[in-house]
């Protein structure tokens, strides 16, 4: 038997959107209806979906402080590292700047709503 393509490439989307639903779950990624609130979990070093619309089309930031969580989520993608983007944010329990990365995630591979996934 074949095995599957990478969920970024995976031509058959309704079988990409439910295993893009399926990773989100697996890794831990949270998002908030509170911008602050996602903030300090992506500070903590969990997986932050932030959602937003970038030259009118939707997009999500995947935001942490842990490179290595990233990392490990991107490979599970199948997206190359070179599209993990270095942006230090600031923390606002302390107004500190610290390291931080995100992946853009839209297109194929835009993460599906998730109610597990909401906090």
């Amino acid at each position: 038997m074949n095995a599957l393509p990478s969920i970024a490439k995976d031509p058959d989307s309704r079988r990409r959107l439910e295993r893009l639903r399926e990773l989100n779950f697996v890794h831990g990624c949270r998002e908030f209806a509170k911008r602050r609130d996602g903030m300090i979990h992506a500070m903590d070093g969990g997986l932050w979906l932030h959602r937003h619309v970038w030259l009118g089309q939707p997009l999500v930031h995947l935001v942490s402080t842990d490179r290595a969580r990233l990392v490990a989520y991107g490979e599970a993608l199948g997206v190359p590292l070179t599209r993990l983007q270095y942006k230090p944010l600031k923390d606002p329990r302390t107004n500190q700047r610290r390291e931080a990365w995100h992946w853009d995630l839209g297109g194929p591979v835009y993460p599906p709503h998730d109610a597990r996934l909401e906090n």
